[in-house]
C-alpha cells in the first residue's frame, strides 16, 4: 500500500542545477522502482541561507519532493540520499495531506446581525 511522503533536501550550494536534478532523478527512480511509486509535485526552492552552518556552509540548496511510494521501498532510497556526499541535509515526512481552509459565513447570516444592530438602536 502506498503512503502520501515529503522530503526536503538542502544540497551543497557549490553544485550546478543539472547536478542536482541527475541527483533527484537517481533518487526518485529508486521510489518509482516497478510502479509501486509516483513523484506528484517537486518544488525546487533554489538558494537559501541557513539558520546556522551546516558543514561550515552558510547556504543551501533547497528542494522539496512530495510522493507517494511503498514503505519497503524507503530504506534503501534513505540510504542512498544518506551516502550522496552532495546532500548537506534531508528529512522525510509522511505527508497527511493539505489543511482544511475554513469556511466564510454566509452572507445572509451578516445580513441578519445588521437588522439586529438597527433595531437595538432604534
Amino acid at each position: 500500500m502506498a503512503r502520501r511522503y515529503e522530503t526536503v533536501y538542502i544540497f551543497d550550494p557549490a553544485l550546478e542545477e543539472p547536478a542536482i536534478t541527475e541527483r533527484l532523478d537517481r533518487f526518485h527512480s529508486l521510489l518509482t522502482k516497478d510502479g509501486k511509486g509516483t513523484i506528484t509535485n517537486l518544488a525546487q526552492w533554489g538558494k537559501r541561507s541557513l539558520a546556522y552552518p551546516i558543514k561550515k556552509k552558510d547556504t543551501g540548496y533547497y528542494v522539496v519532493a512530495q510522493y507517494e511510494t511503498a514503505a519497503d521501498l524507503l530504506p534503501e532510497y534513505e540510504r542512498a540520499v544518506k551516502l550522496d556526499e552532495g546532500v548537506i541535509r534531508f528529512l522525510v515526512v509522511v505527508s497527511e495531506g493539505l489543511p482544511a481552509k475554513p469556511e466564510a459565513a454566509p452572507a445572509v447570516i451578516a445580513a441578519d446581525v445588521v437588522d439586529e444592530i438597527e433595531e437595538d438602536e432604534a
